[in-house]
């Protein structure tokens, strides 16, 4: 797998259940989103990032679509088991799986994880047989703690294969994997670590404020408006020190999680917004900037935990 400083996610494509009309107030389909596919793969960000559950196969059916145009080898797919839509029968992680090939019309699937950590135990043993199989040519683990990625790596051990990333939620407002020793863990043991939510849906873009809030009927609207007081100050710095480099607020976020190790997840639904996140790829921040954001970062006081996520910690 080619590796890419930043990963393209496809959360807010398509409609539906969990699906980016619901959680950003997105309506976007295949006509918008094909500019955004063609932006990506020009600026070499040939990594893309959905799961089942992102309108309920509507984000893959689209991401599928699209990726056909390319070659198979120059687009990596990265799609996920949810354990909570899993069916009832022996071989669920199997079925979902291929239910995601058809959906991406491909035959095998660069990167594969278990969504969440309902049962380590249960479900983790199900990616061996896609691994043996080759229609899974890499897996990980998201949303898991410390203790779970062990043990969903010592699982896997046991049939002479690896976790080979983690897939946490983390920010400059949610750094819980950082504390809980996930990251470092990571970074010492070659697992890449990829971070979604970077950039807290656009709450930490510089783009809303309290006078321009976010879509107050969206998910995302009704989380983070209330917080974006606290935040000022922090979006502030991030417009500051993007100024001294020629970069937005966004990209300064995108460089400080860089320069933590993490691979950023970044929602893709404008062509700029790709060819801002390839130029983010590029800022190297001074230890000195880092220290500063996290400051204020600590400084706002918000937790920006999901509902779906348990602490790292």
């Amino acid at each position: 797998m080619k590796d890419s400083k930043i990963i393209l996610g496809t959360w807010s494509w398509g409609s539906g259940a969990v699906g980016g009309d619901q959680v950003f107030g997105n309506h976007l389909e295949m006509e918008q989103l094909k500019p955004v596919f063609e932006a990506g793969m020009q600026a070499g960000l040939n990594v893309w990032d959905t799961a089942t559950v992102y309108g309920m196969g509507a984000s893959e059916s689209i991401l599928g679509e699209l990726a056909k145009a390319y070659p198979r080898k120059e687009v990596v797919l990265s799609t996920k088991f949810t354990p909570q839509i899993a069916p009832d029968t022996a071989d669920a992680v199997t079925e979902l799986m291929e239910n995601s090939l058809k959906l991406l019309q491909t035959d095998y699937i660069d990167m594969y994880w278990i969504h969440n950590p309902a049962d380590v135990e249960r479900w983790t043993p199900g990616l061996i047989p896609l691994l043996q199989s080759g229609k899974v040519k890499r897996v990980g683990v998201s949303n898991h703690n410390l203790a779970e990625l062990k043990r969903a790596d010592e699982i896997l051990a046991e049939a002479g294969f690896h976790v080979s990333a983690i897939q946490n939620h983390y920010s400059l407002l949610y750094r819980s994997s950082e504390r809980g020793g996930v990251l470092d863990y990571c970074l010492q043991h070659g697992i890449q670590f990829w971070g979604y939510m970077v950039l807290e849906q656009g709450a930490l873009s510089g783009k809303y404020n309290t006078q321009k809030p976010l879509p107050a009927e969206s998910d995302r609207g009704r989380k983070y408006n209330p917080v974006l007081p606290q935040i000022e100050n922090l979006t502030n710095a991030m417009k500051t020190i993007g100024e001294k480099y020629g970069a937005s607020c966004s990209q300064i976020g995108i460089a400080w999680a860089i320069a933590k190790g993490v691979m950023p997840i970044i929602g893709a639904t404008k062509p700029h917004h790709v060819q801002e996140a390839a130029e983010a790829a590029k800022i190297h921040l001074t230890t000195d900037e880092v220290k500063e954001l996290e400051v204020l970062a600590e400084a706002t006081g918000v937790d920006t935990r999901g509902s779906w996520e348990h602490s790292m910690e």
